[in-house]
């Protein structure tokens, strides 16, 4: 059975967390990292990988995947180190809170060449998460999101968000009383903006990649 780029791209990710973290990553993070609506359709890829022979999955294990084929690039494209064009290089623009809101640095700390596939939409730069608060998403203490500047977003949707000149990563959600902005960690209280405060969307989160020794500067 014929793998699509898209799930080449899911099994190089699987492959790089499982070598990174010892783990492969949650049908949730593989959504998010890849812009789909919802898990049901990384779980789509997921079954189509196994029938493929690409994976297995171990039944009674919410993680429980193993490698079996090496993932290979995309029909008609070059391994990422030796890719010429459809690469991003993308700025490391400090750091981000995933907790109450921290400064943030302005400098740019390096810049990373990655593979469009990881995002979606296309990101414009990455941030560094400090905190825990995503960790339900899949976002974690250390983790560079990427980010797509932008100054709107829909009930739901994870920003970068920008609160008396401190960064957070959170849920938006707007309603007739205001905006909150929503942790996915039960030991996290949401943040209620007020009304005078100076508050502005810098963008959407697209996803994520988790530092390791192939991607460090």
């Amino acid at each position: 059975m014929d793998i699509t780029d898209t799930q080449q791209a899911i099994l190089a990710m699987i492959a790089e967390r499982i070598e990174a973290d010892g783990l492969p990553p949650s049908q949730t993070e593989i959504a998010r990292a890849f812009g789909f609506k919802g898990v049901r359709a990384a779980q789509y890829h997921l079954e189509a990988l196994e029938a493929a022979g690409a994976i297995e999955r171990l039944p009674g294990r919410a993680r429980g995947i193993r490698i079996k084929q090496h993932p290979q690039p995309p029909q008609g494209q070059l391994a990422l180190d030796e890719t010429i064009t459809e690469v991003l290089r993308l700025p490391v623009l400090g750091r981000v809170a995933a907790g109450e809101p921290i400064g943030a640095d302005a400098g740019v700390e390096h810049e990373l060449t990655l593979d469009p596939a990881l995002f979606s939409p296309v990101p414009d730069y990455l941030l560094r998460v400090e905190g825990e608060s995503m960790r339900e998403e899949g976002i974690l203490d250390g983790d560079l999101v990427g980010v797509h500047r932008s100054t709107l977003a829909r009930n739901g949707q994870i920003v970068v968000a920008r609160l008396d000149e401190e960064l957070t990563i959170k849920v938006f959600e707007q309603t007739a009383s205001g905006i909150r902005l929503l942790p996915c960690n039960a030991g996290f209280a949401p943040i209620q903006v007020p009304a005078d405060a100076e508050f502005a969307l810098e963008g959407l989160y697209c996803g994520l990649i988790r530092p390791n020794r192939s991607v460090r500067r």
